[in-house]
């Protein structure tokens, strides 16, 4: 026992070293003192891997000294705690409009007297400007000169981020996402700002521990992908930064792509753009890593996240993948432990198949691609009929829908429009499902898909949805949702509609597309009815239902009131209980 002590002794002389100096680091970081004071004063750690360092040696000499018992205790779990969190905690991203950053590189630029009118250039004059901003080291910001308020705010945020990097170390925050991306300057902006504040700095551009990362959310800009990432990867400033990181991340939007164009879609110009963005990197030698911005609802990217990850196309994946988790989605995934635990292990074996065994995708996209192109348009088209040229479509969702008691509950994190207008193109993304969700159409989730599948050979859509996982991960996903929807409830919604010709005409072309779309799944999967291949999620779905309903009919008849004029608190207490209600049955709703 005397060797065994002796060696626990230094172990634990390293121990009040590692504590007395993690007590300064403590100091350091919050401005107040440890709970424990430190038995002797000690150097605060620069950074969190001096700690993690001064760990592994003390694990090392356990498990030389000791043997494997140390291997897998408490130590080893702390070890593994400081490498995903280090002193900072959970990693932050930024995120802004790339409007916004166009304004504020033009006020600098402005007031610096080097372009006085940045808004006006063309986009390669706007890249040579950049790059020739970022080669240099004078900065562009003055103390004793005048700024807009945007441009003071976003410089005050990248400070704060600046000093975050500074206090928490490299791991505080690691990508800038620029919402809105349609062209490579919007990245290289983010990279003027960065420099502005002392991160980005052109003597060594591959130090920048922020990168840009471009997130492509309608139908135009995901079509636009390729071209935007490939053009941006010619700039030396932002190759080196992701060369130095080892890959680019590019986030793609699932919301407003469906918002624009329909599910089907939505889902094949995704696809697609995965695809080109693949392309664009490999084409000079970096590593792509795709973050997908999926909320609950299938109309936002939701359903299985297993099956999701696999049909991902070939090589997107590759290791590494990145995905949101939004809303009631974090609740019910993340709420406890072990369906936490349970989850997780579904996306990791999901990226660990998708990346060892690499999905067929190339071959059955080359083999059914243009079939799925064709489809997609056809689904656009119907689509973007109803919802952006029917006249009165946006009064009749208004109506029938409860999206005003949404806005006006203030439930959500943001306002439900852009702008004060009542346009459905200025509609956030969430409202829109979840206000479809509540009326049980479910309209984002399928709208689109049966009139597509008209004229088109079902033996061939029947191959494509045994074959391919992209096609028989979406057709799975429109089952689950279309069994949540209830077209009975839905025409007591379109019963709020002030106008009974206005509700007749658009709740029978809901009605048409709905029996159009449900025939067409049947008919590729050769149920009977729908979920018939899904039983155990037929009967949990089916379970939950008989709860939500009357939600639904108490929610119609508290509008009606509350839209009568009737202001009792009561009333929009029971609107907001029903609205949560409805959304918690569905579960994945918004």
């Amino acid at each position: 026992w005397l060797p065994l002590s002796r060696g626990l002794g230094d172990v634990y002389k390293r121990q009040s070293q590692v504590y007395a100096r993690l007590s300064a680091t403590h100091q350091r970081l919050t401005g107040e003192p440890a709970p424990r004071p430190a038995p002797f004063d000690a150097p605060a750690y620069a950074g969190p891997s001096e700690f993690r360092a001064d760990l592994g040696v003390l694990h090392d000499s356990l498990i030389a000294s000791h043997g494997m018992v140390f291997a897998d205790d408490g130590l080893a779990r702390l070890i593994a705690t400081v490498d995903v969190f280090g002193f900072h905690m959970a990693t932050l991203d930024l995120r802004q409009n790339s409007d916004v950053h166009a304004r504020v590189v033009g006020d600098l630029l402005r007031v610096a007297g080097v372009c006085p009118d940045y808004g006006a250039l063309d986009e390669e004059a706007r890249l040579t400007l950049l790059a020739a901003e970022l080669r240099s080291s004078r900065p562009l910001f003055s103390p004793y000169a005048v700024y807009a308020p945007e441009t003071l705010k976003e410089r005050a945020i990248l400070e704060a981020a600046a000093k975050a990097l500074d206090r928490f170390g490299p791991d505080a925050i690691r990508t800038h996402i620029v919402s809105k991306t349609d062209a490579a300057s919007d990245l290289l902006e983010v990279y003027l700002l960065l420099k502005e504040v002392g991160l980005y700095r052109p003597e060594d551009p591959a130090a920048c521990p922020i990168q840009a990362a471009p997130l492509f959310e309608t139908i135009d800009d995901l079509r636009a992908a390729r071209p935007t990432l490939e053009r941006l990867l010619l700039e030396p400033s932002a190759l080196a930064v992701a060369r130095a990181r080892g890959v680019q991340e590019v986030m793609i939007g699932y919301s407003d792509s469906n918002k624009d164009g329909s599910y089907l879609t939505s889902t094949w110009e995704l696809h697609e753009a995965s695809r080109a963005l693949l392309a664009a990197a490999q084409g000079v030698g970096v590593r792509l890593q795709l973050f997908h911005g999926r909320g609950g609802a299938v109309g936002r990217g939701g359903g299985s996240s297993f099956a999701g990850v696999l049909s991902q196309p070939t090589g997107t994946v590759a290791g590494r993948i990145r995905i949101t988790e939004q809303g009631e989605v974090i609740a019910n995934k993340y709420g406890e432990p072990d369906v936490a635990r349970r989850n997780l292990d579904a996306l990791t074996a999901g990226t660990l198949i998708a990346s060892l065994a690499p999905p067929p995708d190339d071959g059955l996209t080359a083999r059914h691609g243009a079939t799925g192109d064709a489809l997609s348009r056809a689904s656009m088209a119907a689509y973007r009929t109803l919802v952006y040229e029917t006249p009165g479509f946006a009064d009749y969702f208004r109506a029938a829908t409860p999206i005003n008691e949404i806005a006006e509950l203030k439930i959500g994190s943001r306002p439900t429009s852009r702008t004060a207008s009542t346009r459905i193109e200025d509609l956030r993304a969430i409202p829109w499902v979840l206000s479809w969700s509540q009326s049980r159409v479910m309209l984002p989730g399928w709208f689109g898909f049966g009139s597509a599948c008209e004229g088109i050979d079902v033996g061939e859509l029947r191959a494509m949805a045994a074959d391919w996982p992209f096609f028989r991960t979406l057709i799975q996903n429109m089952e689950m949702i279309m069994a949540k929807a209830d077209m009975t409830i839905a025409r007591r919604y379109a019963s709020l509609v002030p106008d009974p010709s206005l509700a007749a005409g658009i709740f029978g072309a809901l009605q048409a597309e709905w029996d159009r779309t449900q025939a067409a799944v049947l008919a590729i999967t050769g149920q009977a009815a729908l979920l018939g291949g899904q039983q155990e999620l037929d009967r949990l779905i089916r379970l939950r239902m008989p709860y939500v309903e009357p939600l639904n009919h108490v929610q119609i008849e508290l509008i009606r009131r509350r839209r009568s004029g009737d202001d009792d608190p009561r009333v929009r207490e029971g609107i907001l209980l029903a609205i949560n209600g409805v959304a918690a049955g569905l579960r994945n709703s918004g």
